[in-house]
């Protein structure tokens, strides 16, 4: 993930974060099925996808944190 993705994340709601991740779920769970059958051709992909991924809950997490004042 470039460095412009990053700050859009930060930009982004919990449901554009939430649908973010997914979509990054859904194509670490295409890798892993061609690394099973010995298709994959970059397996780095992996690696970054799944950084990429912790990125994302990190900024969701962030967002949740900045909401519980606000409820107490």
């Amino acid at each position: 993930m470039k460095k412009k993705e990053r700050e859009t994340l930060a930009q982004q709601g919990a449901v554009d974060l939430l649908e973010k991740e997914k979509q990054l779920k859904d194509a670490s769970w295409k890798l892993r099925l061609q690394k099973a059958t010995g298709q994959l051709d970059n397996p780095m992909r992996l690696k970054v996808l799944r950084r990429d991924i912790a990125r994302v809950k990190t900024y969701r997490r962030a967002l949740e944190r900045r909401a519980e004042p606000e409820k107490q």
